[in-house]
């Protein structure tokens, strides 16, 4: 924590963020354990361990400040728990959002030509006549 604060002046990556995210975890790790190991780089506001089938084994840790999270990633990437490597990265947004399938990308496609009155070809479509009843 030391060596983060006096380099503070330094300009951070843009990739660096509070968020990380750490895979690899044994799946048995306590919350207490996990507050354990990533607290003493610094102040943690929250930790989220994956539950279900497909984040077992994954966790998020949000550190109050962003240099104690940069401190974290440098001296965790790799930290033997219970026989176990950590990999811990910062969080990236749009790599970690839901991509959508094909299918679920042509209906949205669909919807908005819909709404905004174009076609496939980006061509206005011609306003639909009401008959008279």
């Amino acid at each position: 924590m030391a060596t983060a604060r006096l380099n503070r002046n330094n300009r951070l990556p843009p990739e660096v963020t509070r968020i990380l995210y750490v895979r690899n975890l044994p799946f048995n790790i306590s919350a207490e354990e996990m507050y354990e190991i990533f607290g003493r780089f610094g102040a943690v506001r929250q930790i989220r361990q994956g539950s279900n089938k497909e984040t077992r084994g994954t966790a998020y840790v949000v550190y109050e400040d962003i240099y104690d999270a940069k401190t974290a990633v440098e001296h965790l990437s790799g930290f033997n728990v219970a026989n176990r490597y950590l990999i811990v990265l910062y969080y990236n947004h749009n790599k970690h959002s839901k991509k959508l399938s094909t299918k679920d990308k042509e209906e949205e496609l669909l919807k908005m030509q819909e709404k905004y009155g174009v076609d496939a070809e980006q061509h206005p479509q011609k306003p639909k006549s009401k008959s008279a009843a």
